[in-house]
């Protein structure tokens, strides 16, 4: 298989998970869709970049992830248009969403650690990798993060 055949055939595979990552760091259902087309267009055009197809979910997911964070950035320098004259649409939140709610509280650094490595089962080497952090980073920030879901989750009803 071609590294162009391999590639297109992760991105067609998975698509739904980048939704549910780009989703979960931008919060919105259209930026996220355009948040993982923008990564896959990347992905296709730098394709010559990828010198390892084994490596290719964290080279993926880093793009996508840059491309999250590129969009919040040019977030704050838009005017947001008035979500009330928008149709409404139903959000992908499950019906039981404490624990989500808690993990969307934390701070950006440590919530993108936990959802890297829970939503996605990244390793903390490919975290590491993706985010640009060292491996050490990550993985305080990681205990850190699921020391504060414990304390948090102790006092909501079960």
């Amino acid at each position: 298989m071609t590294k162009e055949e391999a590639l297109t055939q992760y991105l067609v595979d998975h698509q739904t998970g980048f939704y549910r990552l780009a989703y979960s760091i931008l919060k919105n259902p259209d930026e996220a869709l355009d948040a993982v087309q923008t990564a896959v267009c990347r992905a296709l055009e730098r394709q010559d970049g990828l010198r390892d197809t084994g490596a290719l979910r964290t080279w993926f997911y880093r793009i996508l992830v840059n491309t999250c964070r590129d969009a919040l950035r040019h977030r704050g320098r838009e005017i947001p248009f008035p979500e009330d004259l928008e149709p409404s649409r139903e959000d992908p939140e499950p019906a039981d969403d404490t624990l989500i709610r808690r993990v969307e509280a934390l701070p950006p650094e440590m919530g993108m650690v936990v959802k890297l490595r829970f939503y996605e089962e990244l390793s903390l080497k490919e975290i590491s990798q993706i985010t640009g952090q060292n491996l050490s980073t990550v993985k305080s920030r990681l205990y850190a993060g699921l020391k504060k879901l414990r304390v948090a989750m102790e006092g909501a009803e079960i």
